[in-house]
C-alpha cells in the first residue's frame, strides 16, 4: 500500500480526482485488510490481551503509514457539509472507501484460503458473525457514543505532535474496543463495518446500516452542529 500511495502521488499529481480517488481506496483497504486478519488473531490467547495489544499496534502503524487519509466515511461528511470540500470530491473519496473495503474483503479470502494460520479455514466458512451481541437501540447508542467521543478526541488532540497524536488515537481506540468490543465491536467506521460484516448486511441491512451507518454519521453531525453551536468557539480552536 505505501508502494502505491507513493507511485500515484507521483504519478496523477496533475489528476486530482483521480489521485484523491486511489490514495482513499489504498489506505482503507489496507485498515480494512489488516483489521480482518486482527478480528481472527483476537480470539488467540491470552484474552482479551493479545487483541488489545494487536489493536494498539496495527492503529499506531495506520496512523505512521497513512498520513491524510480518513479511511471513514465520516471523516468526510464534516468538509462536506461545512462547504470545505465540494460534491464530487466527498462522493469520490466515499466511494473509494466502500470500494476499497469490499475488496480487501475479497482479498482476505484469498488469503485465507492459503490456511497460513489455523483460524484462516474455519473463517471461510462463516456466515453473518453477528458483532451485535446486545439489543438493537443500546448497540445504536453504543455506537453512537463511540462516534462522539472519537470526534471529540481528534479536535482536542489536532494541535498535538503528529508522532504522539498517532500513540493518543491509538490508545482512545484500544479503550473504545475494550469498553465495547464485545457488545457491538466498537467499530465507528461505516466501510470498516461492511468489510468485516458484509453477510450481516445482506441478511438484515435495516438494522445494521442503522447501527453502524446512520449512527456514526449521527455521532459526527452532533459533534460539527449541535455541540458547535453550544460551546465556546474558543474550545473547538484549542
Amino acid at each position: 500500500v505505501g508502494l502505491c500511495r507513493s507511485l500515484v502521488r507521483r504519478r496523477l499529481h496533475a489528476h486530482p480526482h483521480l489521485c484523491s480517488f486511489l490514495l482513499e481506496a489504498f489506505s482503507t483497504f489496507q485498515v480494512c485488510a489488516c483489521t480482518n486478519e486482527l478480528c481472527l488473531l483476537g480470539n488467540v490467547e491470552p484474552k482479551p490481551h493479545t487483541a488489545l495489544t494487536l489493536t494498539y499496534g496495527f492503529t499506531v502503524l495506520h496512523g505512521l503509514t497513512l498520513t491524510g487519509s480518513t479511511c471513514n466515511p465520516c471523516g468526510v461528511l464534516q468538509p462536506l457539509w461545512g462547504g470545505g470540500t465540494s460534491l464530487k470530491a466527498g462522493g469520490l473519496k466515499i466511494g473509494a472507501q466502500f470500494v476499497a473495503a469490499t475488496l480487501a474483503r475479497v482479498f482476505m479470502h484469498f488469503v485465507w484460503r492459503l490456511g497460513i494460520a489455523e483460524a484462516h479455514p474455519g473463517a471461510l466458512s462463516q456466515g453473518c458473525s453477528n458483532p451485535m451481541q446486545t439489543t438493537e437501540v443500546q448497540a445504536f447508542c453504543i455506537e453512537l457514543l463511540f462516534s462522539v467521543v472519537f470526534q471529540l478526541t481528534i479536535l482536542q488532540v489536532e494541535a498535538v505532535k503528529p508522532s504522539y497524536r498517532v500513540h493518543l488515537i491509538a490508545l482512545l481506540i484500544t479503550m473504545l474496543v475494550y469498553a465495547g468490543g464485545n457488545l457491538t465491536g466498537a467499530i465507528f467506521n461505516p466501510a470498516l463495518a461492511f468489510s468485516l460484516h458484509p453477510k450481516c448486511f445482506y441478511d438484515n441491512f435495516l438494522i445494521y446500516s442503522l447501527v453502524y451507518w446512520i449512527a456514526p454519521s449521527l455521532g459526527k453531525f452532533l459533534i460539527f452542529y449541535v455541540f458547535k453551536k453550544t460551546l465556546p468557539c474558543t474550545w473547538f480552536k484549542n
